[in-house]
């Protein structure tokens, strides 16, 4: 689904202000279920997690981390929920055998790099983890989850929409109040610049790291090209300006809700344009894994990445959780 735009905004019109009441009736039930104790694991736990509903950059965040935690020599599985598949888990993704339907478009991009498990039960994922050889547990979302215990949380900011109207679901796009996310987590991660005043609502003296996404390798390949770029991701907009500043010629673009699952009659009209427009169709991975097999050959792949303005305050967070690494017998 798309976000209603009042979302956005100073959260003072009409629609927001007649749906306070439900709104902290969530902030209440979420409060309850957070506050309940969790399964601690014998591996480091490490939470990229976020306190708007859509994404604000987890996924890309998980990835980062995990290369960072592989490079020291530790073993590392990804546990997510697997939103948008119909598996509940715990089950480890296949990407040969898994789609999208059934896991989840994240999860099939967490899989393409390390060991990866989706399940409802947290708890449930991270004893599957360890039992097949985690020495290290790096969880795409959950930091509403109560089930597993964390040792350390990222607190993810999407820089041009922060907290939205800083109001709670129905009524803004908040899982619970910034204050209450934000006590959960060691540090918060804003991806781009602070466009929306969110900093100014983290608590006073919170660790505050900064990164920037930019494309991988093969963007490239775009500049000076004509692309007929298209993606049903959170924000769009993040996609369409990485590709222009990678120097592609935006000829057409088209978005879609996030997770949307894109069939065949989609990608023929997607295709269409694209040839109406002389145009090299664009999208992002976490799109890729959710188109028919039958057209990816003709769609072009741009990756991203995390560009960290002090990279050494990333490391310095994960450095206290090696001692909790088990050693192999």
């Amino acid at each position: 689904m798309r976000a209603p735009d009042f979302w956005t905004g100073d959260g003072s019109g009409i629609a927001p202000t007649l749906l306070s009441p439900i709104a902290a009736l969530y902030a209440s039930a979420t409060a309850r279920r957070v506050a309940r104790p969790g399964w601690r694991a014998p591996v480091p736990v490490i939470c990229c997690g976020n306190a708007t509903a859509g994404g604000a950059g987890k996924t890309t965040l998980a990835l980062d981390i995990a290369r960072r935690l592989a490079h020291r020599g530790i073993a590392v599985h990804f546990l997510t929920r697997g939103y948008g598949g119909k598996l509940r888990g715990p089950a480890r993704v296949e990407p040969g055998r898994h789609d999208s339907t059934a896991v989840g478009d994240e999860a099939l991009l967490l899989a393409a790099e390390h060991p990866t498990w989706i399940a409802a039960d947290r708890a449930a994922g991270a004893r599957a983890a360890v039992e097949a050889g985690a020495q290290a547990i790096v969880m795409d979302d959950g930091l509403q989850n109560p089930t597993l215990e964390k040792d350390l949380s990222f607190l993810t900011i999407d820089g041009s929409y922060g907290f939205g109207n800083g109001r709670v679901i129905p009524a803004g796009p908040l899982r619970e109040p910034v204050h209450a996310a934000a006590r959960r987590a060691q540090a918060a991660l804003l991806i781009g610049d602070d466009e929306c005043g969110a900093l100014a609502q983290l608590p006073p003296g919170m660790p505050v790291l900064r990164a920037r996404t930019v494309p991988g390798p093969e963007a490239a390949q775009l500049a000076g090209q004509a692309v007929f770029a298209f993606c049903g991701i959170a924000n769009p907009r993040k996609f369409f300006t990485t590709l222009s500043e990678a120097g592609a010629i935006i000829a057409g673009r088209a978005s879609y809700a996030d997770h949307y699952p894109y069939d065949a009659g989609d990608l023929r009209e997607l295709m269409a344009e694209a040839d109406r427009l002389r145009a090299m169709p664009v999208t992002t991975r976490k799109d890729f894994v959710r188109i028919p097999p039958a057209f990816r050959a003709r769609v072009t792949v741009v990756t991203v990445g995390l560009a960290w303005d002090e990279p050494a305050m990333v490391e310095a967070l994960l450095d206290p959780l090696a001692g909790r690494v088990p050693v192999p017998a």
